[in-house]
């Protein structure tokens, strides 16, 4: 499976257990105003790096495989159809931004997502897309 169909068909419904579908603007359902409106530029500098940090698509593409599962490097290697050396860098970035963590496991490394919040960013923004197509 190349990357193009890894991210395919991404639906906010398909992403990790216990994530749902925003019920809209004017549902009563909708959580309270969150503290980032009036977050500190500490903060949101922080988010944008966050965000640069996955504003690659293989790096979406990662994110994506590994909200279903934790995957060594090897594995990405295959689903993606991207070359090792190319994951390895990207699995750099993603790492330093503090989205995934990896564990050593034998001889390898395998890699899951640091929380499902990066999870719901990624699915969103692809669900997103998906709709204006």
């Amino acid at each position: 499976m190349d990357m193009e169909a890894a991210m395919a068909t991404v639906t906010p419904d398909s992403a990790a257990p216990g994530f749902t579908e925003d019920p809209g603007p004017h549902s009563a359902a909708r959580p309270p105003a969150e503290p980032a409106a009036s977050a500190s530029a500490a903060v949101l500098a922080d988010a944008g790096d966050l965000l640069r940090a996955l504003a690659a698509p293989v790096r979406i593409a990662i994110v994506l495989q590994l909200r279903n599962a934790d995957r060594c490097v090897h594995e990405l290697v295959d689903t993606l159809d991207v070359a090792q050396p190319l994951i390895s860098q990207h699995l750099r970035v993603l790492k330093t931004a503090g989205v995934v963590q990896g564990e050593r496991r034998g001889r390898e490394v395998v890699y899951r997502l640091v929380d499902d919040h990066l999870a719901h960013i990624v699915v969103d923004a692809v669900a997103h897309v998906q709709e204006g197509k």
